[in-house]
């Protein structure tokens, strides 16, 4: 073994801080400074299909500096904001039409945010500008887009140092030096923002599902007095995997649990499931949902080619097999038996697969799937505060057990 890797895997054992050097690659900076910009409000979106051309069209109460450039495989456009409240008539999430197949849009981050135009096959922006208020219609933000070869979308639509989405900040986020009196809970509610996550029966989007369940567990939690808890996000923002992962690790987690809930085609299909970490999928299906799962960066626009992951990839190999023990304690032998009561599982609820967000290699992480709401009858269920409370009773519940036996094991 070589002396740096001795190095690397000592300082995994010490503690939580060679992956708090890797925040560096992982701190957004936001949008530019605007005077007003939390006043900005987009008023309507409109997709026009010319021959030869699709028109993208922003309503806004004032003018912005928008931060436009492309990312390929696949390919899309992303326009930065400011942070602007979406004031919309309805909602638009998924809408496409010409040359733009998806549209999302939301907050990608504090100051910042982000319209994502996924695209039918390469295209680049032709034209952009602002046309001012005229006619009794409002600040309007317009793009072009035509059809283009890959290689010209590439190098025309290829952020520059001034639009780079994931720039480097100058120092690391420190990892705590001392450990929790109490044990540390990491609440992950999964997608938000430009990410809506599955979108449901009714048209409930996953990220507000979840984020409620989230809330609901934390507020439990700290109600016991027995635990210090952090939520990765407590408002609807995109947060990347990778920082959802490193959010727990600076807060020195010693469980995380990252909320979902799932679609599927077969509208009969329901019941709450919890995956741990596994290399190898435990089946097809929750080899499908980690590679979906996975893609929520991709979704945000965020390029994710500039990571590396070989110190990562090294930490889990060496570390991972205590952590993954432990979260298959919590999933399996408490989790499941403490929900069943309470909730539909999934037939075999414990399964396991690759998921990004489970990738802390000595944090016990798990991640919960509530249910299903492309189920009619499952989607209002998890919909019901009556349910929420007394699922995330049951949670917090299994999360107490877990601790008492983690505990006693170690006495």
């Amino acid at each position: 073994m070589s002396l740096i890797l001795k190095r690397l895997l000592s300082s995994a054992r010490r503690g939580r801080l060679l992956l708090g050097v890797l925040a560096a690659a992982l701190v957004m900076i936001g949008a530019p400074n605007m005077a007003g910009a939390q006043d900005l409000k987009v008023q309507d979106i409109r997709i026009g299909v010319h021959a030869g051309s699709t028109r993208f069209v922003v309503e806004l109460n004032d003018r912005v500096e928008p931060r436009v450039f492309g990312l390929p495989d696949p390919f899309r456009v992303v326009i930065d904001l400011p942070e602007v409240d979406f004031d919309l008539p309805e909602e638009r999430i998924g809408d496409g039409a010409g040359l733009i197949s998806k549209l999302r849009y939301g907050l990608f981050r504090p100051g910042t945010s982000r319209f994502v135009l996924d695209l039918a096959s390469p295209s680049k922006v032709t034209k952009q500008f602002m046309l001012r208020p005229d006619g009794g219609k409002p600040w309007r933000l317009v793009l072009d887009i035509e059809p283009t070869t890959r290689a010209d979308f590439i190098a025309s639509m290829r952020p520059s140092a001034s639009t780079n989405p994931n720039p480097v900040a100058a120092a690391p986020v420190p990892a705590p030096s001392t450990p929790n009196v109490r044990p540390m809970v990491v609440i992950d509610a999964g997608h938000g923002g430009v990410d809506p996550g599955a979108i449901g029966v009714s048209g409930v989007y996953e990220k507000k599902v979840v984020l409620d369940y989230a809330r609901s567990i934390a507020q439990r939690l700290r109600e016991s007095g027995k635990f210090d808890v952090a939520l990765t996000r407590d408002r609807d923002i995109f947060l990347p995997l990778r920082e959802r992962v490193l959010l727990a690790r600076t807060k020195g987690a010693d469980l995380f649990l990252s909320l979902h809930v799932n679609t599927h085609p077969k509208r009969s299909t329901r019941g709450l499931s919890v995956y741990t970490l596994s290399s190898r999928a435990s089946d097809k299906e929750a080899a499908a949902l980690a590679a979906h799962e996975n893609k929520s960066d991709v979704i945000g626009g965020v390029d994710l080619g500039g990571y590396s992951n070989d110190v990562q990839n090294i930490l889990i190999d060496f570390a991972q097999a205590k952590t993954n023990e432990l979260s298959v304690k919590f999933a399996r032998d408490i989790l499941v038996g403490a929900v069943k009561p309470d909730a539909a599982l999934l037939t075999r609820p414990w399964r396991s697969a690759g998921f990004a967000v489970l990738k802390a290699p000595d944090i016990p992480s798990v991640l919960v799937e509530l249910g299903y709401i492309s189920n009619p009858r499952e989607e209002r269920l998890l919909l019901s505060s009556a349910h929420r409370n007394k699922l995330s009773a049951t949670i917090v519940e299994a999360i107490e057990i877990y601790f008492e036996t983690t505990r006693s094991a170690a006495l």
